[in-house]
């Protein structure tokens, strides 16, 4: 009875060792392949890819338009795309020829992996909220032509599964300034 534990204890040590040495390298491999393939369909400079940003020209009420040459930029999406480069670049920390010598080490780089995939998905889903005065500052602000009053900013940003469009207006009453805004 004795040796037929031992002979299973040895049996798991083994093919656990073959996990750690061989099967943790092959789905690193395959997780590397579908992130490389997501940064190759993203819509920003990402892991050697050069894929140009869409470029739209949009008309509002107020006449302004988006200059082609400075495209109005989504910074959810370069975001987003910094965690999925990050994801990438654990993947490629390993090195193919890592022995690994502790399951600990596979759960702290997938937990590395997953962190970043994470907070990729929470920038796209979950806009920062900015303040006004960043909003009128901004470098998108400065593509429309003509320029906007000092009293009006727009954003664009993504929320949820949408794209929302919002317009804010600076309003003084009694010498209070509020601002006012639309979203769309």
């Amino acid at each position: 009875m004795v040796d037929c534990e031992k002979e299973e204890a040895i049996n798991l040590q083994k093919e656990f060792e073959w996990v750690l040495h061989q099967e943790i390298h092959k789905g690193l491999d395959q997780i590397h392949q579908i992130l490389v393939e997501c940064a190759r369909r993203f819509p920003v400079a990402l892991y050697g890819h050069d894929n140009s940003m869409t470029r739209q020209t949009n008309t509002t009420l107020v006449r302004t338009t988006i200059q082609s040459e400075y495209p109005w930029k989504l910074q959810q999406v370069q975001d987003a795309a910094n965690h999925l480069q990050q994801a990438i670049y654990h993947i490629d920390d390993v090195g193919k020829h890592y022995k690994f010598k502790s399951s600990d080490e596979v759960l702290h780089i997938l937990g590395n992996i997953l962190g970043s995939l994470q907070r990729g998905r929470t920038s796209l889903i979950v806009p920062r909220k900015k303040n006004l005065d960043d909003l009128q500052k901004s470098r998108n602000m400065k593509s429309l032509s003509p320029l906007l009053s000092e009293d009006l900013a727009i954003s664009f940003y993504i929320q949820s599964h949408k794209l929302i469009f919002a317009i804010y207006q600076l309003t003084s009453n009694h010498g209070v300034m509020k601002y006012d805004s639309t979203h769309a």
